[in-house]
């Protein structure tokens, strides 16, 4: 964290200097955009899901890249030229402004890659481009990834305090890491490109907020319940990962928010329902169920078997085959998972799929 503080330190330095400089489109064929991003305004489009990235090659001594954040909530990392352990981390300022991230940088070419920390409900941003060194350019894109996973999840999954230290609040947007979350460390294990389509807060039956993961997971923007449309033919995953209902305990059993409360069967059915609406969507994806690892998983919790039940039933009804469960370790941490926690649910996951994929 120490080191982080200082890049960030650098990186706020830096946007006082003006830079002789390269302008590259967000539009230009040779960025590389992963995720589901609103290309709606192709000079502005817009990120809002976590995770979501732009990674590119170019030449000349110097990066900038320009943002237009709605809220100034969003944090983003940057690396360079892979190293992944050291990334600059911007926090974009509300408006439109420009922040260099790299400079001095040797000669010939280099690899940059932006991902995005943070989460719908901090905002969009829109991606305004580059600036590199005067006489510097962009350069073909890396190949992309041939393994896809997509994720559908709640804070867990997006991160939500996993860079907080233990004991700590865990709802500081800095501390909020998505990259450094199970998913996307999984995907990184997989050499895997990775849809990430979560939000702190969601449920299946119940959310903190007026609509849930059902309403929620088909939108191209993740800014809160909207009317946008993701086109579902355009990316097809080879894995499904759904890690839901913590939110749902909590908002049922601990405080009694959905009334009529629940019996266990109709909890089975509304996680049956949403699970076979992603098998429609993807016929021949494999799809891993999972839980935790937060206090839904504790011994004598009946959550977990509500996941193995309907599951079950949809294995058994639709002879489904490519379709299991996976419940993380439950370790007696009970606030939002830290790195180290996700680090180990992505080993379990990733060891997962490599069995059931021969991956």
């Amino acid at each position: 964290m120490h080191t982080f503080k200082l890049l960030v330190m650098s990186a706020i330095l830096w946007a006082g200097q003006t830079l002789a400089a390269t302008a590259v489109q967000p539009d230009d064929a040779q960025l590389q955009y992963i995720g589901r991003v609103d290309f709606t305004e192709r000079a502005a489009p817009q990120l809002s899901w976590p995770g979501t990235s732009i990674e590119g090659n170019f030449t000349g001594g110097s990066l900038a890249i320009k943002l237009d954040d709605v809220l100034g909530k969003n944090f983003f990392n940057v690396f360079i030229d892979g190293d992944l352990a050291h990334p600059v981390i911007v926090e974009a300022a509300k408006g439109g402004k420009t922040y260099p991230v790299a400079s001095d940088l040797a000669p010939g070419p280099h690899r940059f890659l932006i991902t995005k920390r943070t989460e719908g409900e901090e905002g969009a941003t829109a991606f305004l481009g580059l600036e590199l060194a005067d006489g510097g350019k962009l350069l073909a894109p890396p190949p992309r990834k041939q393994r896809r996973i997509e994720f559908f999840g709640d804070s867990i999954t997006s991160g939500m305090g996993n860079e907080a230290a233990d004991g700590q609040p865990d709802h500081l947007l800095n501390e909020k890491n998505n990259f450094m979350s199970y998913a996307s460390i999984t995907a990184r294990n997989l050499d895997a490109e990775a849809h990430i389509i979560s939000q702190s807060g969601i449920g299946v039956m119940i959310s903190w907020f007026p609509f849930t993961m059902p309403d929620f997971y088909g939108q191209l923007s993740a800014v809160g319940k909207n009317d946008s449309k993701w086109d579902f033919g355009s990316w097809t995953p080879d894995v499904v990962v759904i890690n839901l209902m913590q939110n749902d305990h909590w908002l049922i059993d601990d405080h009694k928010r959905l009334v009529p409360m629940p019996d266990d069967a109709q909890r089975v059915q509304a996680y049956k329902r949403f699970v076979q609406k992603i098998r429609a969507l993807y016929p021949k994806a494999y799809i891993v169920c999972a839980l935790g690892s937060m206090d839904m998983i504790r011994p004598g919790s009946k959550w977990p078997d509500y996941v193995r039940s309907a599951v079950a039933q949809i294995r058994e009804e639709q002879n489904d085959q490519r379709i299991d469960t996976l419940m993380f370790e439950f370790t007696g941490y009970t606030a939002h998972p830290r790195v180290r926690h996700h680090q180990a649910n992505a080993d379990l996951l990733t060891a997962f799929i490599r069995q059931k994929l021969d991956w």
